[in-house]
């Protein structure tokens, strides 16, 4: 049995959309052709039937200084505490 995941030979998201959306122009067939046989991106389409994408306008925060200094430790591999010990004073 193989694994329920987007393969590489998979079409993007954005690919799936439109054509869910009618507006895949002249890839459609082979879009279609490849769902029937991939069940992952014909549940992605089923998804997007579903439950549309929206597009809305989401105000950009600024990230609490203490949260980035916390994500940048994370992704060096620090040991150092610090950042997370702020974090959690400051109470955001």
């Amino acid at each position: 049995m193989g694994s329920f995941c987007k393969q590489d030979e998979c079409p993007a998201s954005d690919a799936l959309v439109a054509l869910n959306e009618g507006d895949a122009g002249s890839y459609t067939l082979e879009l279609e052709k490849h769902l029937m046989a991939c069940e992952f991106c014909s549940a992605e389409v089923d998804l997007y039937r579903h439950y549309p994408p929206v597009e809305e306008d989401v105000p950009v925060e600024q990230m609490p200084r203490p949260l980035f200094e916390l994500a940048e430790a994370l992704l060096r591999r620090d040991n150092d505490m610090r950042p997370l010990y702020r974090l959690v004073e400051r109470g955001d």
